[in-house]
């Protein structure tokens, strides 16, 4: 079986660091890629720049996305890979901070798979990104092959 991966987007260093602590503690296993912004998470997914040498067939098994990023937001991150038939059957959830209806249904619009605000306390955050990684990881029956060819 192959490794696991979870993509985290992630530009806040408390949040990353939570979001991290709270998969350790949980022992949810895999290897935790983090970006810093949509752009660093699309040359990841796309092997360029720095990840050049990255093998591309191997993608995340999830995307833990936030939508308050540098340099290109979560959701402009969302609408790229879905329109990239290499990368448009990934699944995203969005991790987010925002209550706003409007970015609620943006992300839906944009092909998110789910969207969950990150609670404040650490306990109740560690319990949720535990179920978000035991259900994307463990439960969830993924695309074996995502490139689609038309």
């Amino acid at each position: 079986m192959k490794e696991k991966i979870i993509l985290l987007v992630e530009d806040e260093p408390d949040d990353e660091a939570l979001t991290l602590r709270a998969l350790k503690q949980n022992n949810i296993k895999g290897k935790v890629v983090v970006a810093h912004d949509g752009v660093e998470a699309l040359n990841y997914l796309w092997g360029r720049s720095h990840y050049a040498d990255r093998d591309t067939s191997i993608m995340p098994q999830i995307i833990f996305l936030d939508l308050k990023l540098p340099r290109m937001n979560g959701l402009e991150f969302l609408r790229h890979i879905r329109s990239d038939k290499r990368t448009r059957l990934l699944p995203v959830v969005i991790l987010t901070s925002s209550k706003e209806e409007e970015d609620i249904l943006n992300a839906y619009a944009q092909g998110a798979n789910s969207y969950i605000r990150k609670p404040v306390d650490f306990k109740e955050f560690g319990e949720t990104v535990r179920q978000l990684a035991s259900y994307w990881l463990l439960l969830n029956e993924a695309p074996t092959n995502v490139i689609r060819e038309e």
